[in-house]
């Protein structure tokens, strides 16, 4: 006698859901992965109000290649000397799409008003003509430079690097040349 909530019946739980997938019992491979997701998407598809579906938080392979992307420049710019903290950031809305190191503060905080900075200094080049474009902005403290990289590509218009050295252990014109190199194969 089929159970009242649909398991036995070849429906799912909710009636007409698909049932969840028979999983071999020899050793697991790529079809089983394969028949689960396409399981839960079917599902997902027959959710009846939008509430009650779940955000497409799927990841496509390009996606997923910019992040690796990212993390990779990320993980360049640390290696840097005398690099403590690094990040990417898009200068519209001021997030950090990829931060790391320890340099002592909130670089979250620091990308967020460092877009001011070049938001600021985009406005009044337009104001006063300038057509050239931003190479670089270094802002020089007592133990620490601060080197901000306006990406000028089309594949990463919008974004700078922040990246953040310590005086005492950089070589400034070394680390503004890797910064370049790297700046120049960011792609998102």
């Amino acid at each position: 006698m089929p159970e009242a909530d649909g398991v036995g019946t070849g429906q799912g739980v909710a009636g007409d859901l698909p049932r969840a997938p028979v999983i071999s019992s020899r050793e697991p491979d790529e079809g089983d992965l394969d028949r689960f997701v396409e399981w839960i998407w079917a599902e997902e598809a027959h959710a009846s109000t939008p509430d009650e579906r779940v955000a497409d938080t799927r990841t496509t392979t390009e996606e997923q290649y910019n992040m690796s992307s990212l993390d990779d420049a990320l993980q360049q710019l640390l290696a840097i000397e005398g690099a403590t903290g690094a990040a990417i950031v898009d200068y519209g809305s001021g997030m950090a799409l990829a931060q790391g190191g320890n340099p002592s503060f909130d670089l979250g905080i620091a990308a967020a008003g460092n877009s001011n900075v070049v938001r600021a200094k985009l406005a009044t080049m337009r104001d006063l003509g300038v057509t050239d474009e931003i190479d670089d902005i270094l802002i020089t403290l007592s133990s620490q430079y601060h080197l901000i990289n306006v990406l000028n590509t089309q594949s990463a218009n919008g974004l700078f690097i922040y990246l953040v050295l310590s005086r005492a252990a950089a070589n400034l014109a070394l680390a503004r040349h890797k910064l370049k190199g790297i700046a120049a194969q960011i792609e998102v």
